[in-house]
């Protein structure tokens, strides 16, 4: 009985761990918000479906927890979990269809902006773009997307997950059930006139095959405490 706690309990805090990953990503705004409506409206679509995701999930894990207490063999049935969790969470290599994008400058001559890398406001606004329109998983360069990838500006400079990303022309890996689909949405979506203000240009090829890298950053989440037995 007493392994079967300690079992139960692990079980438990990893879930824990992983919803408290995705509602991590559900900041408070922040005081000023310079969005403008076409990426207000992006966000709240956004918003819904995680929302929606999170609802699916949360009673996946209380089947999953039923299941437990039904099993004897707790350990095989947690391991399968952890496994999964892990995958979700972006932890593991991922391949399947999908698209690669290409971000390029258009031309180089002395009046056209020299740019170090694709500025974030831009990045953040065609991964908005890729997940409406039906992206399951992203990587840029060699960094995987997840729900709490920081993407900002440092000295002229983007950091995705803490790292600098600052070559061209700057792939982006898409995994995605409808490849075509999501290649004829990004080639006519605003995101392309965006761009093009910044002397970029963005190409998309739909690929049968593509292989994504795991998350390899340290994960952190705030308001959690490891509970002892007994206590």
């Amino acid at each position: 009985m007493k392994d079967k706690m300690i079992i139960f309990t692990c079980i438990t805090t990893i879930i824990g761990f992983m919803v408290a990953i995705q509602f991590q990503s559900t900041k408070e705004p922040e005081i000023r918000d310079t969005r403008n409506i076409h990426e207000l409206r992006q966000a709240l679509t956004q918003e819904k479906d995680r929302q929606k995701e999170l609802n699916g999930e949360l009673e996946k894990q209380m089947e999953l927890l039923y299941q437990l207490q039904q099993r004897e063999n707790l350990e095989a049935v947690m391991s399968d979990a952890i496994e999964e969790l892990k995958s979700r969470a972006g932890l593991t290599e991922v391949s399947g269809q999908g698209v690669i994008i290409e971000i390029s400058q258009m031309y180089e001559d002395e009046y056209a902006p020299v740019l170090n890398s694709v500025p974030p406001y831009l990045l953040r606004m065609l991964l908005n773009e890729l997940n409406v329109n039906g992206a399951k998983e992203v990587a840029v360069a060699n960094q995987r997307i997840i729900s709490t990838t920081p993407i900002r500006e440092a000295n002229g400079v983007t950091l995705i997950n803490r790292s600098r990303v600052t070559q061209f022309p700057l792939r982006i890996r898409v995994l995605t059930d409808d490849p075509e689909g999501l290649h004829h949405a990004i080639m006519s979506s605003m995101s392309r006139e965006y761009f093009s203000y910044e002397n970029l240009t963005i190409n998309s090829t739909p690929i049968n095959y593509v292989t994504l890298p795991p998350y390899d950053k340290p994960l952190r989440v705030r308001h959690m405490e490891l509970m002892k037995e007994g206590s």
